[in-house]
């Protein structure tokens, strides 16, 4: 026969954090960072606890008397046992000093009764029929990814400290003039302009089909990776990872891609296939096609992947393409919630985040097809989300007889920390390959 097992408590800690409040009630002010009402396991504690906690935020007196009161007048006090079992709190604390100790206390025990809780509803629907393991697992990692950032609050910090790491900083660019900060794309011109893409910015790079973006942002992790030497995962959620690999190898090797899907290769694209795969096998990049992969599982695979092989870069193909994991009340709102959630992701890991975006389709009604920021698609929260918006326009691709063929202009147009302006490359779309531009040899 099973017995019950009593959940993880501890009565005495929660009598002392609530007598400690009504005998000092400037603990409060640490207390209440600390512990919840929630976190009480005695229910008649948590009541008790929210009459302090209501009382300390008006800045109401706290004592016996204005804590039966304020019980009274909700209607809660008889339910708690009446004044004696508050006179009986107050008077079985002797200090408020150790308090915040107490209060800790219960907090960890409640943390481990939401473990049980958790666990408990996992295995229940393990026994569901029809149950997908793979979707269980991501609401397990799920439950506990919550749990885990309930228990972090960064609270505040002596503008002193933070103004002795900030001077450091400025010390070290000072001694590193003119040399990037963040992650390098190795586009000249534009690692001028962002100085790399930095840790825990959100970048959204849109543009409309046939721009390239997919190219652009393969060939901005292909250099990180080969480079830089710099650790990236990619989500591709449009194409395979054979197909992402094959436009790499095609862009690496300098080959046209068009040859190499047709089977029609010359016997001189042989050799450079041949070198291109060395440097590419050697680079850390690792690739997930999951199809509409959701924000809390990409979450876990990149926080998995950079526990287990170090990451310095995410990049998202595309942003549109994510589910959010879970109803939401508009697609509107699942993307905001999807682009909310993606910065939140490079902050908590400290990476840059490349996210593609699509475009609708006002950009094609103007006369002037350079993207702006209104023709985001689900724009409001994604511009007010990332840190960098960039957009990609061709020319040639609107205009055939342009001056512009092979160039592609890369427009900066929000860029919380830095400038905005537009820079050139140039475009190979035989090899999806963006270069820098030779100007000397365009002149010419």
């Amino acid at each position: 026969m099973e017995l019950t097992k009593v959940p993880p408590h501890n009565l005495e800690a929660e009598q002392s954090v609530l007598g400690a409040l009504m005998l000092d009630p400037e603990v409060g002010s640490s207390v209440f960072e600390v512990v919840q009402p929630e976190d009480f396991y005695r229910d008649n504690h948590r009541q008790i606890f929210l009459a302090l906690r209501d009382l300390f935020e008006k800045g109401d007196p706290i004592d016996l008397v204005s804590v039966a009161e304020s019980l009274r007048q909700s209607g809660r006090l008889e339910q708690i046992g009446g004044i004696a079992t508050i006179s009986q709190i107050a008077r079985s604390v002797p200090s408020a000093v150790n308090c915040e100790y107490y209060a800790r206390i219960v907090a960890e025990k409640s943390l481990l009764r939401q473990l049980i809780r958790s666990s408990g509803q996992i295995a229940e629907k393990g026994y569901e029929p029809g149950e997908a393991a793979t979707s269980l697992l991501e609401e397990a990692e799920k439950m506990i990814m919550d749990l885990s950032q309930r228990q972090v609050k960064d609270g505040f910090e002596s503008i002193r400290n933070i103004l002795l790491n900030t001077f450091e900083k400025i010390e070290a660019l000072y001694a590193n003039k003119g040399s990037l900060t963040g992650i390098p794309t190795f586009f000249t011109e534009l690692d001028r302009m962002t100085s790399g893409w930095q840790p825990s910015d959100l970048i959204v790079i849109a543009a409309r089909p046939s721009m390239g973006k997919t190219a652009l942002v393969l060939n901005m992790a292909q250099n990180a990776a080969v480079r830089g030497k710099v650790p990236v995962a990619l989500f591709s959620l449009e194409m395979s990872k054979e197909q992402l690999v094959q436009r790499m190898l095609c862009s690496e090797a300098m080959v046209d891609q068009q040859r190499v899907r047709t089977g029609d290769l010359l016997d001189t694209d042989w050799p450079k296939l041949t070198r291109a795969v060395g440097p590419l096998s050697e680079a850390e990049i690792f690739i997930d096609d999951t199809v509409g992969i959701s924000l809390a599982e990409l979450r876990s695979k990149a926080r998995r992947l950079k526990m287990e092989h170090g990451l310095g870069l995410i990049v998202i193909d595309y942003l549109q393409l994510m589910s959010l994991g879970r109803r939401a009340e508009s697609r509107q709102q699942e993307v905001a919630q999807i682009s909310r959630g993606l910065k939140g992701i490079a902050r908590e890991l400290n990476v840059p985040v490349i996210a593609l975006s699509q475009l609708n389709r006002g950009v094609e009604q103007r006369q002037d097809k350079r993207p702006i920021m209104s023709d985001l698609l689900e724009s409001g929260a994604i511009e007010a989300d990332a840190d960098v918006i960039s957009f990609i326009y061709r020319d040639e691709y609107y205009n055939p007889e342009s001056d512009k063929k092979g160039i592609a202009e890369i427009i900066i147009a929000k860029h919380r920390n830095g400038p905005v302006g537009s820079v050139e490359l140039g475009y190979l779309k035989e090899f999806t390959k963006f270069v820098n531009l030779d100007r000397q040899h365009l002149s010419a």
